[in-house]
């Protein structure tokens, strides 16, 4: 294969078998279930206790569902996940709980929980009696918490359950055990990306700050660059293919601009240069046809115009002759001295004289006539060319085409051109004008960093907001300079969209621009940006299992309410809701009920 030549892999998602459950008991307390609810995927496993608390979790699937059609599989009800398989010919009919990393969708959330409890071996239609933790984003909105503790109490009748951010999970997964770290998340999502100061050990929420921009932006600005290079690929250049470009192919440049003047350079281009192979068919690469193959395909292509326009002449005779018979009939009124209804026939046919009559007689008369005579005559020049196998092309002229007929044998004129018929010539494969290889080749170059770069430069999609470098800068600013030297010593990076080469090192450069002369900092990529989130939220549901002060009970939900959070090391912040409203009317109640006292002795007084 050429240099630098890639093919699209197009992975086809295989359905997820359903799982065994494990072990249900630990002591007293049930297995716990640990759910990475990610907008882009979703993960799902048990939180086994032991020395060897199992592998990556036993599910991960899209987060997303589409409705069945009724009469395409029997009925089928809705796919969810992987039992999608290609998410392209469905695309226009995918739906996501999910407006950004928000679940707002109640009843598709729950087409989520029900597919992960059936593929992990959990019944859920009683109740499922097991604990659960479960990720959630970043402030998450009250309203949303308390759907789903609603969906999870009511539906599910789960016993007690544990929200956390899945960053934070990363960021407990990734730091020393049993140490209060203070540190400043990078998390880069599908979504959005969030900026997170962790101060011993506990996120700051007053001054986390969101950029909403991630890999679906991403992905769609790719999109977009390449279907305006090669606007003849349009179909071809799906979403899941730029996804797949972003994650094999791009990369971060440490030095945007100056990036883009080594592209400039020829021989650069050529060595970096990634081309996509989009798929194609060989059959149109060459013909093997011998010359008397040629002529045969000809031959049975002209005997197949010939047929129909024969059936066009017999249908235009049938119904020249009805009108004749129509128009005969009225004469015959005429001639039988039926005048009444011979002039309103008449009427009927839009004439205003017999002889106006009789000369539309005399035409259809000729018309059928000659219609006659062309069937007639084709039949015989049918039965000719049947007969007679010379390669010379038919002479057209003795069919006395008419104007339908001259229509029908411009669309195939190129397939009488007039050639000399090749004696004895051995076959041979017609080469291709193009190569068809190439045609179908994306040349993505620049493209590679431009896509990335949006979450630096959000302005590059006439976003108007700050990148990562601009929102770092600020909330660093938003601290004395000892917390800010504490904060850059353990700068994290988390998330499937920090996965992308050099990411890195450019957050290292941003730092080094804009940290006082000779300052340290730090910066860590998380072990595995996608997974370490499940992993930390294991690893926290198995230290903290005993803890009744981290778990949400569902005694705690009837008595507080579904936005109800106990706080911990992975949570967000608890913000109970406040209704000053109700205040103000009791007290306006008060100060009416005083006034109108007031107002009562004053009349009394005047009385």
């Amino acid at each position: 294969m050429e240099a630098n030549v890639f093919r699209f892999r197009d992975a086809r998602a295989a359905p997820d078998p359903v799982l065994e459950a494990e072990p249900v008991a630990f002591g007293s307390q049930p297995v716990p279930l640990v759910l990475d609810n990610g907008s882009f995927q979703a993960r799902a496993g048990w939180a086994c206790p032991g020395p060897d608390p199992g592998p990556e979790p036993r599910l991960q699937f899209r987060a997303v569902c589409a409705r069945g059609r009724g009469g395409a599989r029997g009925g089928s009800g809705p796919q969810v996940g992987n039992a999608l398989g290609s998410l392209e010919p469905l695309r226009w009919m995918l739906r996501s709980p999910f407006d950004r990393n928000v679940p707002v969708n109640l009843e598709l959330q729950e087409l989520l929980l029900d597919y992960s409890f059936q593929h992990l071996g959990v019944s859920s239609q009683g109740c499922v009696d097991h604990p659960i933790v479960l990720t959630e984003a970043v402030c998450n909105p009250l309203y949303s918490r308390q759907m789903m503790s609603e969906l999870l109490f009511e539906c599910y009748r789960i016993p007690k359950v544990a929200y956390g951010i899945d960053s934070l999970f990363s960021f407990y997964h990734n730091m020393p055990k049993n140490a209060l770290s203070s540190g400043l998340i990078i998390s880069s999502g599908y979504q959005c990306t969030h900026i997170l100061p962790i101060l011993e050990g506990r996120l700051d929420a007053k001054n986390c700050k969101r950029i909403n921009l991630g890999g679906s932006q991403a992905a769609g600005y790719l999109q977009r660059l390449l279907q305006l290079k090669y606007p003849g690929h349009l179909a071809a250049i799906t979403l899941s293919r730029m996804e797949e470009i972003l994650q094999e192919h791009s990369y971060i440049a440490e030095d945007y601009g100056a990036e883009l003047q080594k592209w400039r350079c020829p021989d650069y281009y050529e060595n970096n240069v990634h081309k996509m192979q989009l798929p194609f068919s060989n059959k149109l690469l060459g013909s093997t046809l011998t010359a008397e193959e040629k002529q045969e395909r000809r031959q049975q292509q002209l005997r197949r115009l010939q047929e129909l326009n024969a059936r066009r002449r017999e249908e235009k005779l049938q119904l020249d002759q009805e009108r004749l018979e129509r128009l005969l009939y009225v004469q015959e009124l005429l001639e039988d001295g039926q005048m009444d209804q011979f002039h309103k026939a008449l009427i009927e046919l839009n004439m205003d004289s017999p002889e106006e009559l009789q000369s539309y007689i005399q035409k259809l008369t000729l018309a059928v006539e000659l219609a006659k005579q062309k069937i007639l005559q084709a039949e015989a020049n049918l039965e000719v060319d049947v007969v007679d196998s010379k390669p010379e092309t038919p002479d057209l002229e003795q069919l006395e085409p008419s104007l339908e007929d001259v229509e029908s044998i411009n669309d195939f004129e190129p397939l009488f051109s007039e050639e000399a018929p090749e004696v004895e010539k051995p076959a041979t494969t017609v080469q291709p004008v193009f190569n068809l290889a190439a045609y179908h080749q994306l040349f993505v170059g620049t493209e590679r960093i431009r896509a990335p770069e949006i979450i630096f430069q959000p302005s590059l999609i006439g976003e108007e907001q700050a990148g990562i470098a601009e929102t770092l800068h600020y909330v660093l600013d938003r601290y004395p300079k000892a917390v800010q030297d504490t904060l850059v010593q353990n700068v994290f990076l988390t998330g499937g969209n920090v996965m992308y080469p050099g990411m890195k090192a450019r957050v290292e450069k941003e730092l080094l621009e804009m940290r006082p002369f000779q300052s340290t900092f730090q910066v860590q990529l998380a072990s595995n940006p996608v997974l370490d989130a499940w992993y930390g939220a294991r690893d926290w549901a198995l230290d903290h299992l005993e803890d009744s002060g981290a778990w949400v009970t569902r005694k705690d939900y009837e008595e507080k309410g579904g936005e109800y959070l106990k706080e911990h090391c992975a949570s967000n912040t608890y913000v109970p809701i406040r209704l000053p409203k109700q205040a103000s009317r009791a007290s306006e109640t008060q100060t009416s009920g005083r006034g109108s006292g007031a107002s009562g002795s004053g009349a009394g007084e005047q009385a």
